[in-house]
């Protein structure tokens, strides 16, 4: 039924599992898009760039360590943080044990997974950008 309608369910699950977590999309529009992030303990995402869009972080509950551009800095519980159009960024989980959850909202022309450009990967990804 899900195939037949032509929603993204019907292809892939709506929860999707990477080497440094989860992330779980809960709602987009034209535009933006609402996603739930767990990240592990002591894991990180690839120090990356979009072309296409920003993003919006706010920390639910861990400590996140958030790097964007030169700029270090961590947070915890109901801070945020604003990440622009083709900045250089980084999301890291420094704790041992407490996984990182938050919220990010994306916003901008195009939302597709094949927006990132990996400048370096703990998990050996290589960098995309295909076709856009």
């Amino acid at each position: 039924i899900l195939n037949s309608k032509n929603l993204k369910e019907g292809k892939q699950h709506k929860k999707i599992f990477r080497p440094w977590g989860s992330y779980l999309s809960i709602s987009e529009g034209n535009g933006w898009q609402v996603k739930i992030i767990t990240v592990n303990p002591e894991s990180s995402l690839s120090l990356q760039m979009h072309k296409f869009r920003a993003e919006h972080w706010i920390i639910v509950s861990g400590k996140a360590l958030v790097e964007i551009d030169e700029d270090k800095k961590l947070l915890t519980n109901n801070e945020s943080t604003f990440i622009p159009l083709g900045s250089k960024h980084r999301l890291s989980n420094p704790a041992s044990t407490i996984p990182l959850i938050l919220i990010e909202v994306q916003s901008g022309s195009y939302l597709g997974e094949d927006d990132i450009y990996r400048f370096e990967d703990n998990y050996g990804r290589g960098k995309l950008f295909k076709n856009i």
